[in-house]
């Protein structure tokens, strides 16, 4: 636990695991979990105990035997443990199951061979009764699912039912997400989905819950993009909900809601850039990760009306930025923003480089190179703006303050990279090039970087070139001879940088100067034959490039150029010890010092340092005196306004090109406008028309003709290259098919002793092998083909299943006699048809029989015959032992095991209805809380109107009150929290105190609302009701073990009661479910048709049954602390079992 390494105590771990007393054993799982890895060594040992505590009686060994394996699983133990774990899956107690469940997914990650035989017991616990194990198995799937989904898609019906059925909000998000995934795999399913999520949308009051659900519709509308038109009100609902979001003040909210509207923002664009307002406001918020979330979403809202009026702001936002990180984020971004699809929203080149020279006047920024990046990407693709970028561009080389900044390492000195590059590369642009090349030889130039100074000696080259041609071709020869002077007299201090590739330009370069004097000299031309040097035009190269160059024939990558070394050496020929001085001495450092002994030595040292008149003694800095200083506190601190950037004179300011941008478009708008009107005149037609014409992306045109340079791609390039998915990931081995049904070959191995064969005669042994050789073959085939007719049937009976529930027309008709079910039902439960296999075979081998009489009937089809006559047989004893086999296990465990099924059980009882709405309640305590109860109700639309302003009032006795907001009196009503849409349902919750819970009693109440219907106004309705508090409803249902039940009616504390019900039919086993299930009480033992129950209310009470069914009767006989509250219990579970 404390980081130290016990590998050495391993064997004693094990030990330790092995004890029979729980408390070691946990020390041992628990010890084993932290240090225990797939290297250990002894971990081998270890499955024999495992699976003895796997196999334990007491729940807590099989247990902490699971949790701990989860932490050390390796492939062996995943394989030898597999099918142990698995029959753990269906244990009597829900607790074993969920920890069995969990772990199934690490022996899937380990052994990928276990999941198909495993899955259909694991498909089975989607529909557990214990919401727990539900909750488990959903957890399980849905995480396999996250990265192999297409495998789930058959269970597309079971989960839906599940989201449709499902309180719970954790197992909703991880349901939804599934879908999510499903989605893009099954577009059909997206038209199932849409309906539900959206009710989810509207109803749920759960964040974390509504951030899935609109996710979910987001990934669902995506795939129903071209088969759903009219989906805008589903996004405009998700909008809406997020924007709720974004405007809370919670944190995280506001940044999952950001998170969200970025994910609408690739399909939907048009929805989201109507909140531009609202995301621009996050730009100011404190949160950086907001800020920055803000600005993802904003490259996406880009268009070319908007990209201007966004850029500006942002740029306001980079001068008033606090600290490098955030600055460096905005303009990153912002250079995204516009370099996005090769430049698409740009329509004014000038504009965007003047932007990224106002960018070079950043200080302390480290993205001087995506700056300089930028330059040369413009300059080299926009054939048409590098004139203008040339003459930015030797500005720049003028400009002290790049220079200045080159001591920072990726800082803004790299954008003279880009400035002297482009100014050599596109030197004919240049307007005075004499002074441009006097600023790329200046001295200072020597401290810039290595890789800069080589760029500006390769690129002087280029602009002496230029400007060498030019005097030629003006017969200036004495120009011409100053130029190469010039080169002459400043090239040697770049020969003398400490760079090796400046020292290598610059000495090749000098030398050619030299020659080209000496030529010049005897009036010999030579500027053709040095633009010679760099004639041609670079084009940009694709990023992918390399790789798609085709192998040539004949060339492998594989063989070695050489011959590769020996892989082992002699020993003579290893160096014995090369550290072997190195480790004498680090072992022969002297002892620590002692402390004392550390102090005289620094006093002496700081006393020699000051009397060393040598020494430079250090000055107190300046914010200590400062800090010694009084009332620097009160000092004024003055505000400076810095809202107008720093200009620099001839650089132009991106300012003036927003407004002649401006003017620009107005001009073609009304250009365009005078041409459409000459054309109805021409026709004669004269339309009425509105004045205000929107513009659109197409009618905005840009500034000048830009020709984008493609990317250059070798000749012969593969067509595609693929990345090649991880090849260690442990998700790509469980890439398996679900639907195939499982060989013999996949089941799980299962430990069996040996049987011993009795030894044949080698003559029995031949006749037996000639006959079988002669009968086998033909019940092998037929065999086959029986096997290969029920693959494909199951096959097509899953297919047509999904088709089926996906399928938007309504079912045919029913066939007399048979019950129609639930699409979704049939679609998952194929263990009916699995059953009714066997029967179908022995049918068939009948059918062979009667077809050839003559043959004699084989041992295997005695066998049959014997199991067709032992089943039914079989089948009654299993009926005549199910109800007694539960033991003390709960009514909800095995509740599915009985022959009659429970009906669908709710808690929710009517409280009132009428045309506009319906109310349900249910009643929940704490035993935390002994005063208060809280009353969930369940408010239902029933007609056409919009249901706003909801209050609910209830008139307080003696004993109960309604808990009402600070400072109202007893008269006011609570506020529900909702408003409800037509046909939607939301539930609110009000708390109630409560003084004594010994009686039932009834509350009189009002629910007040306004109906808002679309044309014809609103009206004030309400509806009365009547609240009943029973005494169950103060119960909570509490577990308790055997002895100390029996410890609580032995105490003599409790009074005693009981009732009797007559003409009961129902199994023992349901109406014990009842009893639990609407009385709040849990099993603490049964035995056959009797059974003793526990409960306890919220101020304490302990309250006893002992339940017992006779052949048409049922007694119930109780204890508890309270007689009155006994009595009343009672009288309320007579009227629960007079229903039965």
């Amino acid at each position: 636990m404390l980081g130290y390494d016990i590998s050495w105590a391993a064997f004693n771990i094990i030990e330790v695991m092995s004890a029979s007393k729980f408390t070691f054993k946990r020390i041992g799982y628990l010890a084993a979990s932290q240090c225990f890895h797939e290297g250990t060594d002894v971990i081998m040992l270890t499955t024999n105990q495992i699976r003895k505590d796997l196999s334990s009686p007491s729940q807590y060994d099989t247990g902490v035997a699971l949790t701990g394996l989860s932490c050390f699983v390796t492939p062996d133990l995943a394989r030898d443990l597999a099918n142990d774990i698995m029959t753990l899956m269906s244990h009597t107690k829900p607790y074993i199951r969920k920890k069995a469940v969990l772990i199934m997914y690490k022996v899937f990650l380990k052994y990928p061979e276990s999941l198909r035989p495993a899955f259909p017991r694991l498909k089975e616990k989607l529909e557990d009764p214990d919401p727990g194990v539900q909750s488990a198995a959903v957890n399980v799937i849905c995480e396999l699912a996250r990265r192999n989904p297409k495998n789930y898609l058959s269970l597309a019906p079971l989960f839906f039912k599940l989201m449709t059925s499902s309180t719970n909000n954790w197992v909703l998000i991880k349901i939804i997400k599934l879908f999510g995934a499903l989605t893009p795999l099954e577009p059909r399913l997206g038209k199932k989905l849409i309906e539900p999520l959206t009710n989810l949308i509207h109803s749920t009051s759960a964040m974390s819950l509504l951030y899935e659900c609109v996710n979910t519709v987001i990934a669902v509308l995506i795939s129903l993009s071209s088969g759903m038109p009219n989906h805008s009100a589903s996004i405009q609902l998700c909008v809406q909900k997020l924007r709720i979001l974004i405007e809370d003040s919670d944190q995280n909210l506001k940044y999952l809601g950001l998170l969200a509207m970025s994910k609408i923002l690739r399909t939907h664009p048009k929805s989201v850039q109507a909140h531009k307002d609202l995301v621009l406001q996050c730009l100011d918020d404190k949160d950086e990760s907001i800020r920055l979330r803000a600005l993802d979403l904003l490259y996406g809202m880009v268009s070319k009306k908007n990209l201007m009026e966004i850029v500006k702001k942002l740029m306001t936002h980079v001068d008033k930025a606090e600290g490098t990180t955030y600055r460096d984020e905005l303009l990153t971004k912002i250079i995204d923003i516009c370099s996005q699809s090769n430049y698409q929203h740009i329509t004014n080149f000038e504009w965007y480089i003047s932007i990224l020279v106002e960018l070079t006047r950043l200080e302390g920024t480290r993205h001087g190179h995506l700056i300089a990046a930028q330059m040369l990407d413009v300059a080299i693709r926009v054939k048409a703006i590098r004139r203008f970028a040339v003459s930015q561009m030797s500005a720049l080389l003028d400009s002290a303050h790049l220079v200045a900044s080159s001591t920072q390492r990726n800082g803004l000195c790299e954008v003279l990279y880009a400035a002297a590059w482009i100014c050599g590369e596109f030197s004919e642009h240049l307007q005075e090039p004499q002074q441009t090349l006097e600023a790329m030889l200046r001295p200072k130039v020597t401290t810039l970087p290595g890789h800069i100074q080589a760029v500006y000696v390769q690129n002087v080259v280029k602009l002496y070139a230029s400007m060498l041609q030019q005097a030629e071709r003006d017969s200036d020869t004495e120009a011409a001879q100053e130029l190469t002077r010039l080169l002459a007299e400043r090239l040697p201090q770049f020969v003398q940088s400490a760079d090796l590739e400046v020292q290598e330009r610059a000495s090749c370069i000098l030398q050619l100067v030299k020659h080209i004097l000496k030529l010049q000299a005897k009036d010999v031309p030579v500027a053709e034959e040095v633009s010679a040097l760099f004639a041609g035009e670079l084009n940009p190269v694709a990023p992918k490039a390399q790789k798609k160059v085709p192998v040539p024939e004949g060339l492998d990558l594989d063989t070695w150029i050489n011959e590769p070394p020996p892989d082992s050496e002699s020993e003579d020929e290893m160096p014995k010890a090369i550290f072997h001085d190195e480790t004498r001495h680090a072992k022969q450092q002297p002892p620590e010092a002692e402390e004392e002994e550390l102090a005289r030595r620094r006093e002496a040292r700081k006393q020699e340092q000051a009397n060393n008149p040598f020494y430079i003694k250090s000055s107190p800095s300046p914010q200590k005196r400062y800090q010694d200083t009084p009332g620097v506190e009160h000092i004024p601190v003055v505000q400076i306004d810095l809202s107008v950037p720093l200009k620099v004179p001839g650089l132009p300011t991106s300012e003036q090109y927003v407004k002649l941008e401006e003017e620009r478009r107005h001009r073609q708008r009304l250009e365009k406008e005078r041409r459409r009107k000459k054309r109805k005149e021409k026709k004669g037609r004269p339309r009425r028309h509105s004045s205000l014409h929107t513009e659109s992306e197409e009618d905005i045109a840009p500034a000048q003709q830009v020709d984008i340079v493609t990317e250059e791609m070798p000749e012969n390039a593969l067509p595609s290259d693929e990345d090649d998915k991880d090849p260690n990931d442990p998700y790509r081995a469980l890439d398996i098919d679900l639907d195939k049904p499982l060989a013999d070959s996949e089941k799980l191995p299962i430990q069996k002793h040996r049987n011993a064969e009795p030894s044949k005669s080698p003559e029995k042994e031949d006749v037996s092998a000639l006959e079988k050789k002669s009968k086998k073959p033909r019940k092998k085939e037929k065999k086959h083909r029986e096997k290969d007719r029920e693959k494909k049937k199951k096959k097509e009976r899953k297919s047509e299943d999904l088709d089926f529930w996906l399928s938007t027309s309504p079912p045919p008709a029913a066939v007399p006699g048979l019950s129609m079910e639930e699409p979704g039902v049939n679609a998952v439960v194929t263990a009916p048809e699995e059953e009714h296999e066997e029967p179908r075979r022995l049918e068939q081998d009948d059918e062979e029989q009667q077809q050839d009489p003559e043959k004699k009937p084989s041992k295997h089809k005695k066998k049959h015959k014997k199991e067709k006559e032992e089943r039914p047989k079989e089948k009654k004893r299993s009926k005549k032992k199910l109800p007694s086999c539960d033991g003390a296990a709960g009514p909800v465990e095995n509740g599915a095991l009985e022959e009659e099924p429970l009906p669908p059980m709710s808690s929710y009882c009517l409280l009132a209805e009428n045309s506009y709405v319906k109310m349900t309640y249910d009643i929940q305590g704490s035993l935390q809380k002994h005063s208060q109860v809280t009353v969930s109700i369940v408010l239902e639309n029933q007609g056409h109107s919009i249901l706003k302003n909801m209050e609910l009032n209830v008139l307080d006795s003696l004993n109960t009150k309604l808990a009402r907001p600070e400072g109202s009196s007893v008269h006011d009503g609570v506020p529900v929290p909702f408003q409800l849409p037509p046909g939607i349902s939301n539930e609110a919750q009000f708390v109630f105190t409560i003084q004594s819970i010994v009686m039932a009693q009834k509350l009189k109440g009002t629910l007040s609302f306004i109906a808002k219907q679309n044309e014809e106004g609103s009206t004030h309705e309400k509806l009365d009701f009547k609240l009943h508090f029973s005494c169950t409803s103060y119960l909570i249902t509490t577990p308790c073990y055997s002895d100390a039940f029996a410890k609580l009616l032995e105490s003599g504390d409790l009074n005693m009661s009981s009732i009797k019900v007559d003409g009961i039919s129902m199994c023992f086993q349901n109406l014990l479910a009842k009893i639990c299930f609407h009385h709040h009480f849990s099993v603490v033992e049964r035995v056959d048709s009797c059974a003793s129950l526990y409960s306890r209310s919220i101020q304490g009470h302990h309250v006893c049954l002992l339940v017992k069914k006779g052949e048409k009767s049922v007694s119930v006989d109780g204890k508890c602390s309270d007689s009155t509250l006994l009595s009343n219990l009672l009288e309320e579970v007579k009227a629960t079992l007079a229903k039965c």
